[in-house]
Order: C-alpha cells, then structure tokens, then sequence
C-alpha cells in the first residue's frame, strides 16, 4: 500500500451522517429569556460604553432558546445598529445577559 494511502485507512468514519449534530440538537434544553433588572441593564450599558475593538471579552448571550458563553476578541462594535461581534459571532445588545472584560 502506497505511503499516502495509509493514513486514509485511520480517518474516523461516520455511518450515519448528521447523527452527531442531531443528538447534540436533542441535548440542547430550551430556557426562556431571562427579563433583566434596571440596575443590570444599566450596569451592562456601562460595560458596553466601555468596550473597543481588540479587547478580550466573555458575553454570556440568549441566542435561539438558550444562552451561549462566547469567549473572544471583539472584531467590530456597531452602536447605532446594536450589535457587537466577537470573532465572528454578531451578539445583539438585547440578547446580552452578561460582560467580563
């Protein structure tokens, strides 16, 4: 057997195709969104005043039935359309529930 043929044999195979991506769908537990106090959304008003392109941030976001940790750099900030990106996740500013910088 040719040298470059050999590593095709040890590749991972996947019978059924899309298995894996529909069992992490019915693990996914669906919550409501969480209605924020006043002093929270003016704490993360602040938080957001704050925020530049290139700092490191963890937002903790609702997207689609359940809220997601997204750790990264923030790539663009678009205030007048509220909205911020981290990598290459668009989080609106409605659907943040938490910031650490």
């Amino acid at each position: 057997m040719p040298r470059a043929d050999r590593a095709s044999q040890f590749m991972p195979f996947a019978a059924l195709k899309g298995f894996e991506d529909t069992l992490r769908e019915k693990e996914r537990i669906e919550v409501p969104q969480i209605i924020l106090t006043e002093e929270t959304l003016e704490y993360l008003d602040h938080q957001l005043s704050i925020l530049k392109v290139g700092d490191m941030v963890t937002i903790v976001y609702y997207d689609s039935g359940c809220y997601i940790k997204k750790t990264g750099l923030i790539s663009r900030i678009k205030t007048d359309a509220r909205y911020l990106t981290v990598v290459t996740t668009d989080i609106s500013f409605d659907s943040i529930k938490e910031i650490r910088c």
